[in-house]
């Protein structure tokens, strides 16, 4: 699965934040460092919800771009 990410420039080095992921965000301190920590921030992200919503009637859709 592809997350579109939004990278800043910053006083410690590069933040990071994914959009579609309202909270999920992290930082490096260079470009390479912060993507590579926005990916397991995603998947720390996706575990949390995945691990919110056991035991509910969940269903996946596919929504066209």
């Amino acid at each position: 699965m592809k997350y579109k990410i939004v990278l800043k420039e910053s006083e410690e080095g590069m933040s990071v934040s994914c959009p579609g992921l309202p909270g999920c965000w992290s930082q490096g301190k260079d470009e390479e460092e912060a993507i590579a920590n926005i990916r397991e921030a995603i998947g720390d992200y996706l575990a949390a919800v995945s691990d919110s919503v056991k035991g509910e009637n969940v269903r996946e859709i596919e929504v066209p771009v």
